[in-house]
């Protein structure tokens, strides 16, 4: 497995009146090259599971484990060689202060060892405006440009490709096309089933949109309270609709889904 999750528990404010029970003995494994897509309501703990496999919170018990090696005590820079990761917010992934090449020079040098040497030769430039051509935005032009003069969506499809281009084990997606407006959604949405599928990238994406989680990807699982309470892949999937997946977490929880977003997209 390239991802196991072990018995994973996490609660906040233990013993408080604001206690909070984040995940509740979660077991999850991933094999080389699948994409898993996580739907659920706000609070259900899909967040909190992806900060704990990248390293930002500990479990309370449990392991986290990336390609049979115990990754639980290691803090996030430490998991940085294996992990890349795009965040909701389209500002939290990039410099907005340094150029496009200064941000890509960064994250291609996340996965070395250490080193004083930060320059761009004129090599690993032509190596970045390879990339970023595969974005087709014309970024690769700007390479000098600063980041935050970039549109949502350009600077979330930068974000995508630096978290990608260096091939980590496991790529985390944290709702990624949720602050985009729906014409950049979609395109950033496109370029991440081409970018996965081009470097067979094993995926894990939280998504609130139930269309989106239906569409990508090999695997998907419903998460509630902390636990996961559905999931289906291969065939089971192709056949899902937004319809069915709501009758599925009623039929489970004897209530109706929370999250207007998540039909709505």
């Amino acid at each position: 497995m390239l991802l196991a999750l072990k018995q994973v528990t996490k609660v906040f404010n233990e013993g408080t009146i604001d206690e909070k029970v984040a995940l509740r003995s979660i077991n999850l494994t991933l094999a080389p090259g699948d994409f898993v897509t996580i739907i659920g309501s706000n609070g259900a703990g899909k967040s909190t599971m992806m900060n704990i496999i990248s390293g930002r919170l500990f479990p309370d018990t449990g392991s986290v484990w990336i390609n049979g090696k115990d990754v639980t005590s290691l803090r996030e820079h430490e998991r940085a060689r294996y992990i890349g990761r795009v965040f909701q917010d389209p500002l939290a992934g990039t410099a907005p202060n340094m150029t496009i090449e200064e941000n890509l020079a960064l994250a291609y040098n996340r996965t070395k060892r250490r080193t004083l040497k930060f320059g761009v030769t004129k090599k690993r430039r032509d190596f970045f405006r390879e990339a970023l051509a595969t974005l087709h935005l014309g970024l690769e032009n700007r390479l000098t440009a600063k980041v935050g003069l970039l549109s949502g969506g350009e600077r979330q499809a930068l974000s995508l490709l630096m978290a990608t281009f260096t091939k980590p084990d496991l790529l985390l997606l944290d709702e990624h096309t949720a602050a985009l407006d729906p014409a950049r959604a979609e395109l950033v949405t496109e370029l991440t089933k081409e970018i996965v599928e081009k470097y067979k990238l094993t995926t894990l994406m939280v998504t609130h949109n139930m269309e989106q989680a239906l569409r990508l990807g090999n695997r998907l699982i419903m998460m509630d309270q902390g636990q996961i309470i559905f999931e289906a892949s291969g065939n089971e999937k192709q056949s899902l609709t937004v319809e069915r997946l709501l009758q599925e977490f009623q039929r489970i929880r004897g209530s109706q889904f929370a999250s207007d977003r998540a039909v709505l997209g």
